[in-house]
């Protein structure tokens, strides 16, 4: 299979792959949320940004090495997983033993046993990593989509409604985490086996490790900027307010992951074996960046034009704050996607330290513009949030737009027909909801209304005149459904006839 077909599926695996857990983890999280709580969530998200930190740290970047060396021998696996392993457990009882000095900081004792259990994933994750990134170095995306819906069903459904509803509280989000974890693990290893015999050194040690210890710096980086909001929420006022935050976040932030974990891997891989053509790198780049103004941006807007309602429908009268958080933080979600798929184009361009080093100036501005609104609550902190995402991605895709030679001129039609198909979107959203307003009293005709009335619009303006989304996007969506590429190139053909007749 050539690499360009190889692509293609791979990205249809984790698009299909993304799809279903979307659709997994959203009525988890609403039946979760419903039966535990702010407060339960709000625990549990304290006791995940120790988890996340340290998971970093034990997963911390050789795996990558495997995806990028270009002839990958068993030599270089041994020594990725020898160390892997070493580290995880290293990490794993470190985050043990400082349990006790974080709950302190965050002035919660009740997190304190919370993060010794978690101290477990570390490990698990970072056995995991071998496996998992000789899947990503195959595109083998089939697999990895696979392996992620059955842990996730498995542990959330499965296993964490039924303990929530039997009223075990925050731990059912800690079981949910660490059986995921587990099973992921042991999933990913019967589907790409590998040597386990250790290696602490051998020949091409030092470039493997180069690029380790280049991960773990960009991840440092990119970790701080992910976790200032809730940690200094979590120092400055309560788990309540952590819960009330990290919910709306997360809802916001589901489909964007999801995006991201389905494309970048396989951009990166894709890029890696392809990075001496640089014009073929440019032309995938423009039409990944012309697909996220012009066709997720709106998606976006929608969401946030019915956070309000969204909230209230699905998480129920106790969550009804975190309607403005949702609103404001869905607004900068593209932003994210946009500095997610930057960052592959520095990657495959031997500019790997760049994302780090550019982002540093960053840190040290969020960390203290959260260090000063933290206090006044979750909406200013999604302000402050999505500022710095709005300045992250405008560097670091400045950045890999200068690698491949991209003007602002070259991009800026996109932005335009984004901020046009945005446009449509609100006007949808607002009379779809004055709709469903005289149709009856309520958040569920608002909500239904407002994304009725929009998705209709979008799709007839998609449709009248394809010209709108551009020859990038249409042919974007060509690598995963001809027809409907034909169709819209058809659509064009008549519309450019239709205007030189007049």
């Amino acid at each position: 299979m050539s690499l360009t077909k190889q692509s293609v599926s791979a990205v249809k695996w984790s698009a299909l792959g993304t799809t279903f857990r979307f659709g997994l983890q959203l009525g988890a999280q609403i039946v979760l949320a419903r039966l535990l709580g702010p407060e339960n969530y709000g625990l549990f998200a304290l006791g995940l940004i120790v988890l996340t930190f340290s998971n970093m740290l034990g997963n911390f970047g050789l795996a990558w090495g495997l995806v990028q060396t270009q002839n990958l021998s068993d030599e270089d696996v041994r020594f990725v997983f020898t160390w892997q392993l070493a580290s995880g457990l290293i990490v794993a009882i470190g985050v043990f033993l400082l349990a006790p000095a974080l709950a302190i900081f965050f002035k919660e004792p009740r997190i304190e046993l919370i993060i010794k259990w978690l101290s477990l994933a570390c490990f698990l994750v970072a056995l995991t990593a071998p496996a998992s990134h000789l899947l990503r170095r195959k595109l083998d995306f089939k697999w990895i989509s696979i392996i992620d819906v059955t842990s996730y069903t498995i542990s959330y459904i499965l296993i964490g409604i039924p303990l929530a509803y039997y009223g075990a509280g925050v731990w059912t989000l800690v079981v949910a985490w660490l059986s995921q974890s587990f099973f992921a693990l042991i999933f990913t290893f019967m589907r790409s086996p590998h040597q386990i015999k250790l290696l602490f050194w051998h020949s091409k040690a030092k470039s493997i490790t180069n690029v380790g210890l280049t991960v773990l710096l960009t991840n440092i980086s990119n970790w701080l900027l992910n976790n200032f909001d809730r940690i200094l929420l979590g120092r400055f006022l309560n788990a309540q307010a952590v819960g009330l935050y990290t919910v709306p976040y997360n809802f916001a932030n589901t489909p964007n992951s999801l995006l991201i974990s389905a494309l970048q891997p396989a951009f990166l891989a894709a890029g890696a074996r392809i990075q001496e053509d640089v014009n073929r790198l440019r032309k995938v780049y423009l039409s990944v960046l012309a697909t996220i103004w012009i066709v997720i941006l709106p998606m976006f807007v929608m969401m946030s034009m019915c956070a309000r309602d969204l909230i209230f429908v699905l998480y129920g009268p106790a969550w009804t704050s975190s309607g403005v958080v949702l609103a404001i933080l869905a607004l900068a979600m593209p932003a994210y996607i946009t500095w997610a798929m930057s960052t592959p184009i520095l990657w495959n361009t031997n500019r790997k330290h760049w994302e780090s080093l550019l982002q540093f100036p960053i840190i040290i501005i969020a960390g203290i513009a959260f260090y000063n609104f933290a206090s006044q609550g979750g909406v200013i902190v999604a302000v402050v949030t999505s500022c710095v995402l709005l300045l992250r991605a405008i560097v670091i895709t400045s950045a890999a737009c200068h690698q491949l030679k991209i003007s602002f001129r070259d991009i800026s039609g996109y932005l335009l027909r984004g901020l046009v198909m945005s446009s449509i979107t609100v006007a949808g959203c607002y009379f779809g909801a004055e709709l469903g307003h005289f149709l009856g009293s309520g958040h569920w005709y608002a909500l239904l209304g407002s994304s009725v009335v929009a998705t209709i619009m979008l799709i007839a303006i998609s449709l009248c005149t394809p010209v709108i989304l551009g020859g990038e996007v249409i042919e974007m969506l060509g690598r995963f459904s001809p027809s409907l590429s034909s169709l819209l190139k058809r659509r064009i053909s008549t519309f450019a006839k239709v205007v030189s007749d007049l």
